[in-house]
């Protein structure tokens, strides 16, 4: 009987590793796969956001508030914090912006760095970053936003902005 003989043993427990074996590498390069897909699938996501992001800051710098609150959510459920409030709606945060920033020249220029892109879930993530305003006057005003962004349709859209200023020592 095949059973008895020492040599199948060997060869039945050999045959055993190897099939094991053979199941972890599939499986692993299985998650590999997975893993590429999730890298590349962030990278796309961080240069779509970006873009995004550049549209807006391009917008500002050339005075046109309504482009750039094309970004936004057109919706009254946007929200826009900042100053310890948080204002409703896509209107009112347009309103806003034009009393702070009434002409081009009050404007400024606008610049962000430091942006990390974190996806929150397939058409959905969350922005974090610097901003800068470098006024007409020479004044210069720093702050950091967190910006929640969703996909609607082939668009990306801010629908939450909590942005802040930061306070500079007085001396």
């Amino acid at each position: 009987m095949q059973k008895d003989n020492p040599n199948f043993a060997v060869k039945l427990s050999f045959a055993v590793l190897m099939m094991s074996l053979s199941s972890c590498l599939a499986n692993d390069a299985n998650a590999q796969g997975a893993n590429q897909q999730t890298i590349n699938s962030k990278d796309a996501l961080e240069s779509e956001l970006e873009e995004l992001l550049e549209n807006q800051v391009s917008a500002w710098n050339d005075g046109n508030l309504e482009k750039f609150m094309d970004t936004y959510w057109k919706s009254p459920k946007l929200t826009f914090s900042s100053g310890g409030k948080t204002n409703f709606g896509w209107q009112a945060t347009l309103d806003n912006y034009k009393k702070a920033y009434p002409t081009p020249e009050k404007m400024g220029k606008l610049h962000f760095d430091k942006l990390l892109v974190s996806r929150i879930e397939a058409s959905s993530a969350l922005v974090l970053g610097n901003w800068h305003l470098r006024l007409a006057d020479g004044q210069e005003r720093d702050g950091n936003f967190s910006l929640v962004i969703r996909k609607f349709g082939e668009h990306w859209k801010i629908i939450h902005d909590h942005s802040s200023e930061l306070q500079k020592p007085t001396k």
